[in-house]
């Protein structure tokens, strides 16, 4: 299933909307494989944000996570399990198999923006993403929950509670939070430059900006 289409309201309301390519959309290439016995190992489950939706091959931040990993903790094996329009239940029934396959050490979890855009219970979302965190730290793997925040014209009281719901989250279950991936990005000085033509998804030069944000916490869990 494909995410609705967002309506355009300008550029803050790319900061929670991602739109999906066509159904038979697949997680992005793990460039790196999977992770070996005994090696550290990053799972990444997320949705278009991190599978280079509408970038060039190599150019998103997750593929600039592994670039900067090979000379800050060379060694380390990056899995990119993300799919372009996924929601927190797409992840969640994912994330089992995932776990499985992969034997991570640290999983990043970047889901929630499909749901606010479906309208989906913010009760849901929060209940998917505390059981992702659970099921990764019942895996022995180090959990970094990457936010998400909704622009102004969603309401500025489903705007907080949005934001709470990720807080929330870290906070019970004891995981590292990036409270917001388009920090800079969806709210900078001229945001609608780092966007995409359909004003949604960040232009690949934003996508330095997000992996800045999210390496600092990610950072932590490595050392």
């Amino acid at each position: 299933m494909t995410a609705l289409a967002a309506p355009i309201v300008g550029p803050c309301a790319v900061a929670a909307t991602q739109t999906p390519p066509a159904p038979s959309a697949k997680p992005a290439a793990a460039r790196s494989g999977s992770a070996v016995s005994g090696r550290r190992s990053i799972l990444i489950v997320g949705d278009s944000l991190s599978a280079e939706y509408g970038l060039r091959r190599g150019t998103g931040w997750v593929a600039l996570l592994e670039k900067r990993l090979a000379t800050e903790a060379p060694g380390v094996v990056v899995v990119n399990a993300s799919i372009s329009g996924d929601t927190t239940s797409g992840g969640r029934s994912r994330l089992g198999a995932l776990l499985a396959q992969h034997k991570p050490t640290h999983v990043v979890v970047e889901l929630g923006g499909n749901d606010a855009l479906r309208g989906l219970p913010l009760k849901m979302t929060e209940e998917n993403l505390a059981a992702m965190a659970q099921a990764a730290r019942k895996a022995d793997a180090r959990v970094l929950l990457v936010g998400m925040q909704m622009p102004p014209n969603y309401g500025a009281q489903y705007a907080a509670q949005f934001a709470e719901v990720f807080a929330k989250v870290a906070r019970v279950n004891q995981t590292a939070l990036v409270p917001f991936l388009l920090k800079g990005v969806a709210d900078g000085v001229a945001p609608t430059k780092l966007f995409q033509s359909d004003r949604i998804h960040p232009r690949e030069e934003a996508h330095p900006i997000m992996l800045d944000n999210v390496w600092p916490e990610l950072r932590k869990l490595l050392k």
